[in-house]
């Protein structure tokens, strides 16, 4: 049966080189296919279909109309110190550190980056045992839409059968920057994928594009 939702990422040119590279680290992952969708607004344009850790994902080379900004990023379970450290390696080579690696309150180990195309990874420690999915979306409400991640999970909720918004951590008074930021963390499922939804606690000068 086919992934009733893939994520998709749009890169200017680099979208079967960025594939590889995902591909690269982590097991069970392979180019599943690749094509030319001719006559788009950035003339004609590779796509390609990928699997990582046994997840589908999608890649365009679109032009440089649309650019990645941590407001969507994809959080990796890893299953000990070393892997959060290989895979840290990688993906910041070229890229930027947005969350040190480092030793945190809510986890053990982990650090944000964004890699050298500009896609933002969230590394994480975990038990392998309570993880579900490898490769988990998170959403992150930022500027004009901060505020609105758990209003956001419950919609989407209702538009997508086998879904159910499941445990949502919310800011203490005064947590976070903005008082706008209203959940931290939110664990929500779409069609069986799972997914992450937080307000920024922060003001910044990014949000969903």
């Amino acid at each position: 049966m086919m992934d009733k939702i893939v994520p998709h990422l749009w890169y200017d040119k680099e979208a079967r080189e960025a594939a590889e590279f995902y591909i690269s680290l982590f097991d069970d992952s392979e180019l599943l296919d690749s094509r030319i969708i001719g006559d788009t607004p950035s003339g004609d344009a590779e796509a390609v279909s990928f699997q990582l850790a046994g997840q589908r994902f999608e890649a365009i080379s679109g032009g440089p109309i649309f650019q990645f900004n941590p407001s969507v990023s994809l959080m990796v379970a890893c299953y000990s110190k070393e892997e959060v450290n290989t895979k840290w390696e990688a993906l910041s080579h070229g890229g930027t550190a947005l969350m040190p690696l480092d030793e945190y309150d809510f986890n053990k180990w982990y650090g944000w980056v964004q890699d050298r195309y500009g896609l933002s990874w969230q590394l994480m420690l975990m038990d392998e045992k309570q993880v579900e999915q490898k490769i988990t979306p998170c959403l992150l409400f930022s500027g004009e839409a901060c505020g609105k991640a758990e209003e956001a999970m419950r919609f989407y909720g209702e538009i997508f059968p086998d879904s159910r918004v499941g445990f949502i951590s919310r800011y203490e008074n005064q947590e976070g920057i903005t008082p706008k930021a209203k959940v931290n963390y939110g664990a929500f499922t779409l069609s069986e994928m799972n997914l992450v939804a937080m307000d920024n606690g922060y003001e910044v000068d990014f949000s969903f594009n």
